[in-house]
């Protein structure tokens, strides 16, 4: 199990994730396929050359999916109860595809769970950032956590 337990964590605990993603065309367009997003920002080259980005800009909820795919190893594999709401979404800089993506984790909050005494709230503060080390993603997630087994 990767994941912490609720009272492994504390407010200021960061962790820089080892695994980084180049974001591929196909990924771009599978994506906004499967979420049947037909902007063609993300799927028509001609359209997106016209644009002000001059190119394919990749889909702002791959981006976002991508951002926690990346954070859960080291923080939630197996420990996870449930997500229980993600907060303050950005994206202050957009995803071309060849961009490589890395995240970074800090704990920016902690609570007793009331209506479960075997586990705890842990809000995560989640950024992805590109190889021009810009932030192109940020979000607060609240994940209730299991706490160590007695």
């Amino acid at each position: 199990m990767a994941g912490r337990y609720f009272e492994d964590w504390a407010i200021g605990d960061r962790i820089d994730h080892d695994i980084r993603r180049t974001v591929t065309e196909t990924d771009n367009l599978l994506f906004s396929c499967m979420t049947h997003n037909p902007q063609p920002l993300h799927l028509d080259a001609e359209a997106a050359k016209a644009s002000e980005f001059g190119r394919i800009l990749v889909n702002g909820t791959f981006t976002f999916a991508l951002l926690v795919g990346l954070s859960v190893g080291d923080t939630t594999l197996g420990t996870l109860v449930a997500n229980l709401g993600y907060n303050d979404v950005v994206m202050p800089h957009p995803v071309f595809i060849g961009d490589t993506l890395r995240a970074a984790t800090e704990v920016s909050a902690l609570k007793d769970s009331r209506s479960r005494p075997t586990a705890g709230i842990v809000t995560f503060a989640h950024t992805l950032t590109n190889q021009r080390d810009e932030a192109v993603c940020r979000c607060l997630r609240s994940a209730l956590i299991q706490r160590r087994p007695a």
